[in-house]
């Protein structure tokens, strides 16, 4: 930071008024009188995209020191395009980050960055101001939540929400640079899952219907037979459900916001899958994402009927729950069927 600004002027001013409660400012003769009469303030001419003349001042500073490096920050603001608040708090810039968040964002996302926010960052961070935070203050933080004994996950995910949040607040120019980019300890690598093999996920179904006639017997199956996330499959309306086809498309998903509300969100799109050099190129991911338990026969057209969750009429005997159709398909469309 220069001694010197380059440009503006620094000045003391106080708040009397004359007989015609005309405020003196600069003029007061206390001023001269009293050295601690009054405050110290400063002024300068800013650029303005319409040639007017643009002039910021503020007064109210200790001594002429904190004034003049208020105006060195305005100057430096102005060279660099960066301008850091000096009166915004953490507290203040988190509240404000998060609402503009928060219709853009998918709703269990805001909802942890929220949480975080509220339970931990702002109880920590709340009071300091924007520009006075360091990388150490957050190492100092996410140290002693480990040593409290806290997970390593929890701790990684505030911090990456703090560290979001900075970010947001570097590319609007509001910060030179993110104090959470490094101090974030790295995520926590997830424990090996192992998938089970066919055979042993038969066994769990036979298992399952032998032993505890488990409602959900029919919906663990299409989880199994189609690789389908619990709240693509919990999202599933009968209208994307094409049963004679053995086809069915993903169109919403059941997302639990907290342990009582549960919202309809659109599904997130699969990776692509890696394949051979003779595999054509995957098409990319739209939302209407189609999953097929097995291919339709070529010499059956396709059923363009409906199905209701009724216990009426022909049935799969497979289920029980595939039922009561509307223009009911020939027999060989549900090679189980019981009619």
């Amino acid at each position: 930071m220069d001694s010197f600004p380059s440009r503006g002027r620094i000045y003391r001013s106080c708040g009397c008024r004359d007989e015609k409660r005309k405020q003196l400012g600069t003029r007061c003769p206390k001023l001269a009188e009293d050295q601690a009469h009054g405050s110290w303030g400063y002024s300068v001419d800013l650029p303005s995209p319409d040639k007017k003349r643009d002039t910021r001042r503020r007064i109210g500073f200790a001594d002429y020191d904190e004034a003049e490096q208020a105006l060195e920050r305005v100057l430096q603001a102005e060279r660099t395009g960066v301008f850091e608040e000096p009166k915004m708090s953490v507290s203040d810039y988190l509240t404000q980050w998060l609402a503009m968040r928060e219709k853009v964002l998918r709703p269990t996302t805001f909802a942890n960055y929220s949480e975080n926010v509220h339970n931990d960052l702002l109880p920590v961070f709340g009071t300091m101001k924007l520009r006075d935070l360091r990388a150490r203050h957050i190492d100092a933080w996410i140290h002693a939540q480990l040593e409290a004994g806290r997970g390593p996950m929890i701790a990684y995910r505030v911090g990456a929400t703090l560290r979001t949040a900075l970010n947001a607040a570097v590319k609007s120019r509001q910060m030179v640079y993110n104090p959470a980019l490094y101090a974030v300890i790295p995520r926590p690598t997830s424990a090996e899952r192992l998938c089970w093999s066919p055979a042993q996920a038969a066994a769990f179904l036979r298992h399952n219907a032998a032993s505890h006639a488990d409602p959900l017997a029919d919906l663990y199956e299409v989880m199994i037979g189609t690789g389908l996330r619990r709240g693509e499959v919990l999202g599933l309306h009968w209208a994307d459900v094409h049963l004679m086809d053995r086809t069915l498309f993903v169109r919403w998903t059941l997302t639990a916001v907290t342990t009582t509300t549960s919202t309809w969100d659109r599904p997130r799109p699969r990776p692509a899958a890696t394949g051979s050099a003779s595999t054509p190129a995957s098409p990319p991911p739209s939302t209407d994402r189609p999953t097929s338990t097995a291919p339709s026969s070529p010499r059956e057209p396709p059923w363009k009927g409906w199905c209701s969750p009724a216990t009426t009429a022909p049935r799969c005997a497979r289920s029980g729950s595939w039922t009561s159709c509307a223009d009911v398909p020939p027999r060989s469309a549900c090679p189980r069927s019981a009619w």
